[in-house]
C-alpha cells in the first residue's frame, strides 16, 4: 500500500501560521524586561535551562526516557515525523510502503546525507540502529519495545531498507518518528556505549561538543545540516552558532536566570510563572503536551490490597483530584478522564466513573473485608493495615504535582487508607518499581500514538526490557484486554483501530487500574529569542530556526 507524501520541505500553512504567532507572542518585549526590543539575529548562543534530570547516558537509544529525547531532538533525527494532526511526514525516510500481509516496509531513504563524523547515512545505517535498540547490551526499554515487532532489517541497496516483522505493526511509523528511535552513526556505536554516551553522532542541526556532568552540555552549529526537517521554516543550517544546555534543579532559579536574561530558555515552570507568562509581557509561553498516555496514578493489581477491584474503585472514588488541580496548577491545565492524552485523537473518557463519592468508597472498602480501624484511623483486616506504598520521582513531579499527591493522601485517608508517600530521586524510584516496593505510582510515559496503551497494560509489558524497566505498573494481566491491543496493533484500518483502543481503554477505565489526572505537562518559557518550536512526535522543542533576539 503506498503511502500518499508530500514533499519533505512542503511548509503547510498551519505551520506557517503557528509559527508566525509564536514569533510575534516571543517579539512582545526585551528579555531585560525593558520596553525596548533587538531584531533577531544570526548566530550567537543559545542557554537552555532545564529541570528534568540529567541524563545518565546522552544515547536515547540507552534506557530511553523524556531528558535524553530533549536533549537528542537537537543532534539526532528520525526516519519520519508526524504533524499535529497525526499526519506521518518524511524526514530522513522520504517514502514507503508496506506488503499486503503487513509483514514487509520498504523504506526509501534520502540521499546525500552524512552523519556529522563523515559517515553516509544509508540503509546499512538504518539496519544497525536498529540491532542497536534491539541489542540487550544496549540497555534500551523505550526504544527496544518500538521496534520489538521488528524481525531484521534487510539493506536492498544504499537508498532502500526493508523491515522484516514478525506480525503487523500499524504503529510502526508512529514509533520510528520518537526520538528513542532516531538514527545515529554505524561508525558512533561502534565505539562503545561509554564514548557514545558521552556523545552521540546524527544528522542534526547541532553537534555535541562537550559535556560537563552536573553542568552543562555544549552544542554547536553542523554547518553542513541537510535540512531535511519537514516543518522547518528555513532550508540549511541552523541561525544559532551555539547551544549551552544547563542543568538547573530547581524551578525558582531557573525561572530568575530566565527573567535576568541569563537564560533565554527553561522548560518546567512552575503553575504561577505559566500563568504570569500567559499575561503577556517579555516572557513567552509554549504548550505542548506530550503525545501517548497521561499523567496518571497507576494502581498495581498484581498484589494486595490492590489486586481487589473494589479496593482500587474506593482509592479513585475517595481520591477527589480536581479541586487540587484546579488550585495547585494555576489554571493552567485540565483534569483528564482518559488513559491517553488530549493530543491522542483516539482518546475515550468516562468521568462519571471518577466521581468523587467517599460514602461508596467506604461501602466498597467494608465488602472487601476493611471493616476495623486502628488508633490512628487507618483500616486493617486480619490486623494488616491498609497501606498504599506511593514512591514519588522528584526529578518527573514538579512542586504543585507533589502537593496534589499530599492532597490525596489526605482524602484517601478520610476513608482509612494510609498512603504512604516517599519522595526519591530518578535511580531510587526506578529501583522502586523494579523491586515492585509500590501499590501506588505516577510513572510518566511518552509514546507517539494510541500504542501505547499495548505497551502500559499489555501482559507483555510486565516482563522487563532489557533495561530492566517494565512499562504495565499496574500489573494488568488481561487475556480480553491482551486480544483487543493485539488486533488494533495489527489493523492497518484507522477506524477500525480507533474502536479497538476504545474498547481498551474502557476496560482500564472500569477495571480501576489508574485514575487519571491530567495531559503530561511539558511547558516552554522563552524570552530574548524567536522561531522555537516542538516537534509533533514527542513535543520536544527544536532550535533549527531559532534566532537571538525579539
Amino acid at each position: 500500500m503506498p503511502h500518499a507524501l508530500r514533499p519533505a520541505r512542503a511548509r503547510t500553512a498551519a505551520a506557517l501560521a503557528a509559527a508566525a504567532a509564536l514569533a510575534l507572542a516571543a517579539c512582545s518585549g526585551g528579555s531585560d524586561g525593558t520596553d525596548g526590543a533587538s531584531a533577531p539575529t544570526d548566530g550567537g548562543t543559545l542557554v537552555y535551562a532545564t529541570g528534568d534530570a540529567e541524563p545518565t547516558c546522552l544515547d536515547p537509544h540507552v534506557g530511553g526516557n523524556y531528558p535524553q529525547a530533549l536533549l537528542s531532538t537537537q543532534y539526532l533525527e528520525p526516519l519520519v515525523g508526524r504533524d499535529a494532526d497525526g499526519t506521518i511526514l518524511p524526514w530522513l525516510a522520504t517514502d514507503w510502503t508496506v506488503s499486503d500481509d503487513g509483514l514487509t516496509w520498504d523504506f526509501t531513504l534520502a540521499q546525500d546525507v552524512t552523519f556529522t563524523d563523515g559517515t553516509p547515512f544509508d540503509a546499512e545505517a538504518v539496519k544497525v540502529n536498529v540491532e542497536h535498540l534491539q541489542d540487550p547490551d544496549t540497555g534500551s526499554s523505550t526504544g527496544y519495545l518500538a521496534v520489538q515487532k521488528v524481525a531484521s532489517v534487510e539493506a536492498v541497496d544504499a537508498t532502500h531498507a526493508r523491515f522484516h516483522l514478525t506480525e503487523p505493526d500499524s504503529a510502526l511509523l508512529e514509533s520510528m518518528s520518537q526520538q528513542w528511535t532516531a538514527i545515529q552513526s554505524p561508525a558512533g556505536i561502534a565505539r562503545g556505549q561509554e564514548d557514545n554516551c558521552a556523545a552521540p553522532i546524527g544528522t542534526g542541526p547541532f553537534v555535541v561538543q562537550s559535556w560537563t556532568p552536573q553542568q552543562q552540555v555544549e552544542l554547536v552549529r553542523n554547518e553542513d545540516y541537510a535540512g531535511l526537517d519537514p516543518q522547518a521554516e528555513h532550508d540549511g543550517a541552523a541561525h544559532l552558532e551555539k547551544i549551552v544546555w544547563r542543568f538547573i534543579p530547581d524551578a525558582a532559579t531557573r525561572y530568575a536566570a530566565l527573567r535576568s536574561g541569563e537564560v533565554q530558555v527553561i522548560d518546567n515552570p512552575q503553575p504561577d510563572a505559566i500563568a504570569q507568562a500567559d499575561e503577556g509581557g517579555d516572557i513567552a509561553h509554549i504548550d505542548a503536551p506530550r503525545p501517548g498516555s497521561v499523567n496518571r496514578i497507576e494502581l498495581n493489581s498484581a498484589q494486595p490490597p490492590f489486586d481487589d477491584v473494589r479496593v482500587r474503585e474506593a482509592f479513585v472514588r475517595a481520591a477527589d483530584p480536581g479541586p487540587g488541580i484546579e488550585t495547585l496548577f494555576a489554571g493552567t491545565t485540565t483534569r483528564s478522564y482518559s488513559p491517553l492524552s488530549s493530543v491522542e485523537p483516539a482518546a475515550y473518557a468516562d468521568e462519571d466513573l471518577f466521581a468523587t463519592d467517599a460514602d461508596a468508597a467506604d461501602d466498597l472498602l467494608d465488602a472487601a473485608g476493611w471493616t476495623e480501624r486502628d488508633a490512628d484511623g487507618y483500616r486493617t483486616r486480619d490486623g494488616q493495615r491498609l497501606t498504599v506504598r506511593f514512591p514519588v520521582s522528584t526529578n518527573q513531579s514538579v512542586a504543585a504535582e507533589q502537593s496534589l499527591f499530599e492532597q490525596i493522601q489526605a482524602n484517601a485517608k478520610a476513608v482509612g487508607f494510609d498512603v504512604v508517600l516517599t519522595p526519591l530521586d530518578l535511580s531510587g524510584w526506578y529501583g522502586a518499581l523494579g523491586a515492585h516496593e509500590y501499590e501506588a505510582v505516577s510513572a510518566p510515559y511518552t509514546k507517539v500514538g494510541p500504542d501505547v496503551l499495548r505497551i502500559l497494560y499489555h501482559s507483555d509489558g510486565t516482563v522487563p526490557a532489557p533495561s530492566g524497566y517494565f512499562a504495565n505498573h499496574a500489573g494488568v494481566t488481561d487475556p480480553a484486554l491482551d486480544a483487543l491491543l493485539d488486533q488494533a496493533s495489527a489493523t492497518a484500518d484507522e477506524a477500525e483501530r480507533t474502536e479497538l483502543y476504545r474498547q481498551a481503554q474502557q476496560i482500564v477505565l472500569e477495571g480501576y487500574y489508574v485514575l487519571p489526572l491530567y495531559d503530561q505537562q511539558n511547558h516552554f518559557l522563552t524570552s530574548g529569542v524567536t522561531g522555537v518550536r516542538t516537534l509533533d512526535t514527542v513535543s520536544t522543542p527544536t532550535f533549527l530556526d531559532a534566532r537571538l533576539g525579539a
